[in-house]
């Protein structure tokens, strides 16, 4: 058994508060091949998750928030939000599955947000993500104040 509580949940969290890019992984799964990839997705406020989709082959992908608040935005093809999705528990929204192929985002909105993630597998780095050309690269400047613009919605 795998208890997700929160002593696990904490430490996730500290640790992505003292990442560099203000966000960390716990898998679950114990390799890339499995097909049904599970892990925590700790992020902090600030943190940049450049819009993408998976298309090689679509993949389900689905959150539900343990600790905080975050932000799930889905994009049409050319950047235009098209759905949004607060997940709060404390509000009563507690996750959100994404449309297949479709562009996405997470912004955290709360510091020591935790989300659950499920998303089919395998996992390979080189098909896993398709980047949205309209969303700034991770780490420019550009990113910074695109994640501000997103916080507001």
């Amino acid at each position: 058994m795998v208890k997700i509580d929160s002593e696990l949940v904490g430490n996730v969290s500290a640790k992505a508060k003292n990442a560099g890019r203000k966000r960390m992984n716990h898998n679950f799964h114990q390799e890339q091949n499995d097909t049904l990839q599970r892990m925590l997705n700790a992020m902090e406020p600030g943190t940049y998750v450049r819009p993408h989709r998976h298309v090689a082959p679509a993949k389900r992908e689905a959150f539900v928030i343990l600790r905080g608040k975050v932000a799930f935005i889905e994009f049409d093809d050319y950047g235009t939000i098209t759905e949004t999705c607060i997940m709060d528990a404390a509000a009563g929204c507690y996750g959100a599955e994404i449309t297949p192929g479709a562009f996405h985002t997470l912004v955290s909105l709360e510091p020591g947000s935790v989300l659950y993630e499920i998303k089919d597998g395998p996992y390979d780095a080189d098909t896993d993500k398709e980047f949205a050309d309209w969303a700034p690269e991770e780490g420019s400047a550009e990113a910074v104040e695109y994640v501000k613009r997103l916080t507001k919605i």
